[in-house]
């Protein structure tokens, strides 16, 4: 049976998919109102985390693909529904 690998994050590197921003930071972040990221959520172009009290946390990952989606509609004219179906790589993402 395989083993998990567990992954160490090296001191002075941020987790990218540590779930640290609530919704209005996030919205303050990207500029937009926070019934923005609730309808990208209804969308499904970002999922944030949940915690136990049901309140979202977006993580650095989740605030890079909402950026990427930012250039894709603002700079480049593609529709939510075109940004949907596109491939969204936060590995490829400049920082």
């Amino acid at each position: 049976m395989p083993t998990a690998e567990v992954v160490q994050i090296p001191p002075g590197r941020l987790d990218l998919d540590k779930p640290i921003y609530t919704l209005s930071i996030a919205a303050e972040i990207l500029e937009v109102h926070p019934r923005t990221l609730m309808m990208y959520e209804a969308l499904g172009l970002v999922v944030p985390h949940r915690t136990a009290t049901k309140r979202r946390r977006y993580s650095q990952r989740d605030l890079l693909t909402l950026q990427a989606i930012q250039r894709l509609t603002r700079g480049h004219g593609l529709n939510l529904n075109g940004a949907r179906y596109r491939d969204i790589n936060v590995e490829h993402v400049q920082l």
